[in-house]
C-alpha cells in the first residue's frame, strides 16, 4: 500500500500536538474525500482546546463563517498535526465534535488566511 493510502486506512492514527506534547490521536474510521473521519482519543492537554472546538462546531452549525474561521485560526496557531508515520502535516483543517469524532482535511502547502478573533481563546 502506498504512503497516502496507508495514511487513510481504517485504524491509521494521525496525531495532534501542542508544542512537543501529543494531545490527541485521531484514529481513522473512513474517508469522504477530501475529508478524513476518525474517532478521537483525547490525551492530557487536549481539554485546554476543547472549548475552541466546541465554539467552532457551534459556529459551523449557525453558518457563522467569520466565527468558524477565527476558531480555525486559533486552532492552527496552537496545534500541529502529524501523519501516521510521524511526518508533519503542512496544513490542515480539523473539526472535533462533541460526540468524540473528528473530521479533517489536509494539504501539502499552508493555506493563506486573514486574521480574526475567536471568542474562546
Amino acid at each position: 500500500m502506498d504512503g497516502v493510502n496507508s495514511n487513510l486506512a481504517d485504524g491509521s492514527t494521525w496525531r495532534l500536538h501542542h508544542g512537543a506534547q501529543e494531545i490527541a490521536r485521531l484514529i481513522v474510521t473512513g474517508t469522504d474525500m477530501p475529508w478524513v473521519h476518525a474517532h478521537l482519543e483525547a490525551l492530557p492537554g487536549f481539554d485546554e482546546f476543547r472549548p475552541v472546538f466546541t465554539e467552532q462546531e457551534q459556529a459551523i452549525d449557525a453558518e457563522d463563517r467569520a466565527r468558524a474561521d477565527a476558531c480555525y485560526e486559533q486552532i492552527r496557531s496552537a496545534l500541529t498535526m502529524t501523519f501516521p508515520d510521524g511526518r508533519p502535516v503542512a496544513e490542515f483543517m480539523v473539526h472535533i465534535h462533541a460526540n468524540g469524532t473528528a473530521g479533517w482535511r489536509w494539504h501539502d502547502e499552508p493555506f493563506e488566511v486573514q486574521s480574526r478573533e475567536c471568542a474562546t481563546l
